[in-house]
């Protein structure tokens, strides 16, 4: 039952992200008052289909990996077939709206999933609460930096090197670090103040080395939010998440973090049914953390991806005039390439990461 309740999960998950994504530039398209030709979740033959009153063909199709708004116009003239070109709507195609409109449609898909995620969390501290991590020692391992600085549990960390801590997740945070580094905790013990210099301990993590301070957190709370509080909430916890996931591009980028880290689909999928099977709050939580990635990884200034778009836009407006079409096609030929390249490599981990190579070694041996 397992993998089935993982596929499940999985649909669900990226139906639910698609959908989002694929809306938000749906939306702004007719905002900008661009005939949408055909709206589908997934690639390939329909699995069932029908056209609204506007005429947009609305799709479900075979291969749940993605989907795609098809806008009216979307290639320029120069690309088109007389055919094509005689169909045109006048005033409702893609590529005679201004460079203005035409980055609105591409950038609110990405926007979509930000605020997706905006309101997952929202809806999350309001109805059930937000965890609040504390930042006190529920246990100190023996023998680990903490304890060698005689940290004692029970101990509530007020601020690292003078960073102040508010959540145990700050502690984990500022210490993953600060490997084989010495740092001036500041802690709260029996209602006194006092400050421990502790030097931090070094745990290698694929290529990368993090600090670690073996310790672990008191079991947190959840603290119910009115609707006001819970909406600040949610823009606060999103913008969090977006910094700490481009931080963590970034090492891996400068060779400081592993890469072995970069999942696809295969990973979210075994993801998917872990997180389901710990009930809704987790999956949809879990949502909200694949749709802020999602957006951020679309706006990548990648050809093909909605980021590329945006910069070929960016120099359009400073050009005055599109790129060349033979430029743009290059752009776009390296852009999948670098996706197909990205993918396997995605792949290949998730496949490692299951398991599947230490498998085979085994049948050989």
């Amino acid at each position: 039952m397992e993998p089935l309740r993982s596929i499940a999960a999985f649909l669900v998950v990226l139906g639910v992200l698609v959908f989002v994504h694929e809306m938000g530039h749906y939306l702004a398209a007719r905002w900008r008052g661009i005939h949408v030709e055909a709206f589908s979740i997934g690639f390939g033959r329909a699995i069932t289909q029908w056209t609204d009153r506007l005429g947009t063909v609305w799709k479900l199709s075979w291969l749940p990996l993605g989907g795609y708004v098809k806008l009216h116009g979307q290639e320029q003239p120069a690309d088109a077939s007389p055919e094509d070109r005689a169909a045109w709507i006048a005033g409702r195609t893609f590529h005679e709206k201004s460079v203005v409109s035409r980055a609105i449609v591409v950038a609110a898909g990405p926007v979509a999933n930000f605020l997706l995620a905006i309101v997952l969390f929202t809806g999350l501290f309001a109805a059930i609460g937000r965890p609040e991590s504390i930042p006190v020692f529920s246990d100190v391992v023996e023998g680990g930096p903490a304890a060698s600085a005689q940290l004692q549990k029970g101990d509530r960390v007020l601020s690292i090197d003078g960073t102040t801590v508010q959540r145990f997740e700050d502690i984990r945070r500022l210490v993953a670090d600060a490997p084989d580094r010495t740092v001036d905790i500041a802690i709260e013990r029996n209602g006194q103040p006092q400050t421990v210099p502790v030097h931090i301990g070094v745990k290698e993590q694929g290529r990368s080395r993090i600090g670690f301070l073996g310790v672990a957190g008191a079991q947190g709370a959840y603290q119910k939010m009115g609707p006001v509080q819970a909406v600040g909430a949610g823009v606060t916890q999103t913008w969090d998440v977006m910094v700490q996931t481009l931080q963590s591009f970034g090492q891996m980028l400068s060779g400081s973090r592993g890469a072995e880290e970069l999942g696809g689909p295969l990973r979210i999928a075994q993801m998917s049914g872990q997180v389901a099977q710990l009930g809704i709050p987790s999956l949809i939580s879990f949502i909200a953390l694949l749709s802020i990635n999602l957006g951020l990884i679309n706006l990548f200034p990648i050809p093909i991806l909605d980021g590329g778009h945006l910069v070929f836009y960016a120099i359009e407006a400073v050009r005055g005039r599109p790129l060349p079409p033979r430029a743009q096609r290059a752009g776009f030929r390296a852009g999948a390439a670098l996706l197909g390249t990205l993918f396997i490599f995605a792949t290949w981990n998730d496949l490692t990461h299951l398991g599947l190579f230490r498998w085979v070694a085994g049948l050989v041996g």
